[in-house]
């Protein structure tokens, strides 16, 4: 890659010029609490913050940043948990928030389509899909401040993948500045386009370093006409997989949601986060949170989900369960899932791991893996949760409880994340589900990675951002030979 130049007070004037104070911020209390991820493991410098508000004004920033040679990193709520969004710690890149792009800009209950700008955070999506009957089925726990385009730059998935997909799935168009200040305008809610090389898809999960994307259009479906939510015990991974699918043979359009929570997940939450509560009378080794839905003609999924899991019990899957009897109920199942990471972020630093293997392999993997690293790592412990259905688990290692979690990552953690994303390959698997690659994991995506893969990474890299000016240092190892020089 070429070399890049520090911004200057020259380039800075010029973007204020362009942007005024509101769109150039350059106070360093303003721009603090938007230089470290949302971890608290990474954290850089920029001496300005750019938050345009129309697209223009991002296409204009990107030609005088490409004028001048000088890095841009994109960014959204700044969610993200793989450092994707975060500046270099030498000061050398511009932040480029998005989130005063914030617009609806259309919406249709016909296409089931809605446009929305880069900045529109996903609670506000799901109401406006709301306002016109209908639903964006992507969630996840970041909801109130995640936002469209930083969804979509890191293909996120959540708790809806099952049935759904993660958010490439629900990309029907997008409008991006590429690397030269130019215009892609695909914004069109085509179902079928056929005209060579999908650019959607290429700037969907690209983390912001091809191009930035300024606003999406998005698949939208029907509102639910009732769900109903279950929280399950039961003493292993492989009969909750076996739970999964029995459900599914019994009503294969219902089931939305199939979450694996250990009891160690669980309990942390409930020591973690203030107005919690045990959902089951006697703790479980195993969880799983259940949320099934229907049509307004169909049966009512509380009466399908209490009839497969009545069945279940009888056969010995299910030790207990209880099906919520209201919406706050619901809720409230659902804030112990969604709450998990909040928690195990009070509790302390811990080694976070975004994993997925085939879904058959991973009861396996679970009650094998897991005590193979306890043991390698002697009292260290295994929380592993997430999306069993997709085959997507959080597998995460908290340091022994007698240690001072900090000197024990800095000491053992290369060498156990390492051990993970080996077992993980080992099984046919990926080191990242859904959070992306980020700064985090660049370096053990350029030990793993196929070399094939990697090279046509590469390639791409260099054919849209040629300068190199489009977050760079993320997601795309750099060439063995490219570190010597």
């Amino acid at each position: 890659m070429p070399q890049l130049n520090r911004p200057d007070a020259t380039l800075i004037a010029r973007l204020l010029d362009l942007l005024g104070p509101q769109g150039c911020v350059t106070d360093d209390d303003l721009i603090a609490p938007w230089l470290t991820d949302w971890r608290g493991r990474y954290s850089g410098t920029s001496i300005a913050l750019l938050a345009p508000a129309t697209t223009d004004e991002v296409s204009a920033i990107v030609r005088l940043a490409a004028e001048a040679r000088v890095a841009l990193v994109p960014q959204g709520g700044n969610t993200g948990t793989v450092a994707g969004a975060t500046p270099p710690a030498d000061g050398s890149a511009l932040l480029l928030s998005m989130r005063r792009m914030n617009r609806i800009r259309t919406t249709s209950a016909t296409d089931n389509a809605i446009i929305a700008e880069a900045g529109v955070i996903l609670s506000d999506l799901h109401a406006a899909a709301a306002a016109i009957g209908r639903r964006f089925p992507l969630s996840l726990a970041a909801k109130g401040s995640a936002t469209v385009g930083g969804l979509v730059s890191t293909n996120a998935g959540g708790t809806q993948v099952l049935r759904f997909g993660p958010m490439r799935s629900l990309v029907l168009g997008l409008e991006a500045v590429l690397a030269d200040g130019a215009l892609f305008e695909g914004l069109a809610t085509l179902r079928k386009d056929n005209r060579g090389y999908d650019l959607r898809q290429l700037l969907t999960g690209a983390e912001g370093t091809l191009g930035i994307i300024t606003a999406a259009a998005l698949r939208l479906v029907p509102s639910m006409g009732a769900r109903a939510v279950a929280w399950v015990g039961l003493d292993s991974p492989a009969k909750a997989l076996d739970l999964l699918r029995r459900l599914e043979e019994r009503s294969p359009e219902s089931i939305e949601s199939f979450e694996l929570i250990p009891a160690d997940a669980l309990t942390l939450v409930l020591e973690r986060i203030p107005g919690t509560r045990a959902p089951l009378a006697s703790p479980s080794t195993w969880n799983v949170l259940i949320e099934a839905v229907g049509n307004r003609d169909d049966a009512p999924p509380a009466s399908l989900l209490e009839a497969a899991l009545t069945d279940a019990m009888e056969h010995g899957l299910v030790l207990d369960a209880t099906i919520a009897a209201s919406e706050a109920q619901a809720e409230a199942l659902w804030a112990l899932r969604e709450s998990i990471s909040e928690a195990e972020k009070r509790d302390g630093p811990s080694l976070k791991h975004d994993i997925s293997v085939p879904v058959s392999a991973m009861p396996t993997f679970l009650e094998e893996e897991g005590p193979r690293i306890e043991a390698r790592f002697p009292g260290s412990r295994i929380i592993a949760f997430g999306h069993l259905g997709d085959g997507n688990i959080h597998f995460n290692l908290l340091p022994p409880a007698d240690a001072d979690r900090e000197s024990w990552i800095a000491a053992h953690g290369r060498e156990a994340t390492a051990m993970v994303h080996d077992l993980v390959a080992a099984a046919g698997g990926s080191l990242s589900a859904e959070h992306g690659i980020g700064q985090a994991k660049l370096a053990e995506f350029a030990r793993l990675g196929d070399p094939v893969r990697l090279a046509a990474l590469r390639a791409i890299k260099q054919a849209l951002d040629p300068l190199g000016i489009m977050n760079p240092g993320k997601l795309v190892p750099l060439a063995p030979e490219a570190k010597d020089q």
